[in-house]
């Protein structure tokens, strides 16, 4: 099969198109061959080396954390799937690649395209998790920290459904794409407080942060309790007794409630662009650049 791999840390440029072994699904796990993957800010921080010491990489590696296609094959012991299903999800092999191992997996909502399901895996169950961490939010005011990328843009549309009242971050040129989602924009950065008091005079309930950018005493600040403020990308959160989330945590259960929300019209899933699969080095370019709003997706 073809694979996207890197063969050592570094830039974009180390990332190859080639033949690669294909993987097999183990207990518990299907086979999928890719249509389409996508390519998440934790894909580019691994091959980058930034995480060498808490997620150490066994070269040649296959990047991507998750996939949409077609069940081609079945592990040991695995039910509700069958080969033919059309399904998204968490990979555990790598997912830019022909073929993908996923551990975790939801049938794809007839609402959605493929590209847009390649993109639902890793965001929704993080958007999901971190959002559970605060509790019931109907009727309550939350302000996201990092709202217009692709883990953002699924918390707005997801914390909508639940019945909040959305405050969002991001630089001004992305204001009208949160407005499109449900959200009240605000510019992140310096004086972040009085901006949001300017939008919420009753004040703010809780705060997910999303960018890991270094504003969690800001949110809690706001906020007024580290109880009341969770992370899904500072791992400074304990320091400040914030709650840090496994985004992956409960995967099998949010993916499918993710799926739920998608053919109820709840969520969709935003693209910024797609690339081939060749074009891998071009994708990570673009994440790691950081002004995606919503999702890089590659096509296979």
């Amino acid at each position: 099969m073809r694979a996207v791999r890197f063969h050592q840390y570094g830039d974009p440029q180390v990332l190859t198109l080639e033949d690669a072994p294909e993987p097999h699904a183990g207990p518990g796990q299907v086979r999928i061959r890719v249509r389409a993957a996508s390519v998440n800010p934790i894909d580019w921080k691994i091959r980058a080396g930034y995480l060498a010491e808490m997620m150490p990489t066994t070269f040649p590696a296959v990047p991507g954390s998750d996939a949409a296609g077609v069940v081609d094959e079945v592990g040991d012991g695995t039910t509700g799937v069958t080969v033919g299903d059309e399904v998204f999800g968490l990979a555990v092999s790598g997912s830019a690649s022909d073929l993908a191992v996923l551990g975790a997996w939801a049938p794809v909502p007839s609402t959605w395209s493929v590209e847009q399901a390649a993109a639902a895996g890793l965001v929704s169950t993080t958007a999901i998790a971190g959002l559970d961490a605060l509790g019931d939010l109907a009727g309550r005011t939350i302000l996201l920290e990092g709202a217009a990328g692709g883990v953002g843009s699924a918390a707005v549309e997801i914390a909508v459904a639940r019945g909040a009242t959305v405050i969002g971050t991001a630089s001004e040129r992305h204001h009208d794409f949160l407005r499109s989602l449900g959200a009240t924009p605000v510019t992140y950065g310096e004086g972040l407080a009085a901006r949001v008091a300017a939008v919420a005079p009753g004040g703010v309930d809780v705060a997910l942060d999303l960018a890991g950018s270094g504003s969690l005493a800001d949110l809690v600040a706001i906020v007024g309790d580290p109880a009341k403020v969770a992370t899904v990308a500072d791992f400074g959160a304990a320091a400040l007794g914030v709650t840090m989330v496994q985004g992956a945590a409960n995967a099998p259960a949010n993916l499918a409630l993710a799926a739920e929300l998608g053919t109820a019209g709840s969520y969709t899933p935003r693209i910024d662009t797609t690339y081939p699969l060749r074009q891998a080095a071009e994708a990570h370019a673009y994440v790691q650049a950081g002004h995606a709003q919503g999702k890089v997706v590659l096509t296979v």
